[in-house]
């Protein structure tokens, strides 16, 4: 029995993830499976992975096959460099105490990086925000610079309608004085 180290699909249609198993290699791809060792989300970014780390490295080293998706997400995490570190362990290049070493730097390095592209999408993010928010103030004021044109222009619209009025009604009283009739003037009508 060849033993495959591969994916198992989950999740709905197009938003799948994944779960890391160790299946025989003649099962069908959501069939049975030996072990889950973890799990693969695609859809964030950077894309989730959880695995055990243990789990895969053993399997690894007793001859489990990994696909090539599975295989680059244990050179991500690292079990493959442990293995390759194991590997000259075993031959004698270094001792265990410099491989572990070695396997910490890469690690803090790894999640080093990690965190750096979450921090710069997460920047980036908000640089985008403050763009957009910076375009939106842009095309308020200037609405509210079209509507307070048209506001002082309706204000003088009506300032002036209104001293027309005020004219006319002056005008109005010069051409037409109304004389008023005292009773001394009605007696001598009479």
């Amino acid at each position: 029995m060849s033993v495959k180290m591969r994916l198992a699909r989950h999740g709905r249609k197009r938003f799948a993830y994944y779960h890391i198993v160790i299946a025989d290699s003649r099962s069908p791809r959501d069939g049975r499976y030996i072990e889950t060792i973890g799990t693969y989300n695609p859809n964030s970014n950077p894309a989730t992975i959880n695995l055990d780390f243990d789990k895969a490295y053993n399997w690894l080293t007793n001859g489990a096959q990994p696909t090539d998706t599975v295989r680059a997400i244990l050179s991500y995490k690292g079990v493959l460099y442990k293995k390759h570190l194991m590997g000259g362990v075993k031959k004698g290049a270094f001792d265990m105490a410099e491989a572990e070493k070695r396997l910490d730097n890469w690690m803090t390095e790894k999640d080093a990086k990690i965190q750096a592209k979450i921090d710069r999408l997460a920047g980036d993010a908000d640089a985008e925000v403050k763009k957009q928010m910076a375009a939106e103030a842009k095309v308020r004021e200037q609405k509210e610079a079209a509507i307070s044109a048209k506001n002082a222009e309706l204000a003088a619209e009506a300032k002036a309608q209104k001293e027309a009025e005020i004219a006319a009604k002056q005008a109005e009283s010069q051409v037409a004085p109304e004389v008023e009739v005292t009773p001394e003037a009605e007696g001598a009508e009479s």
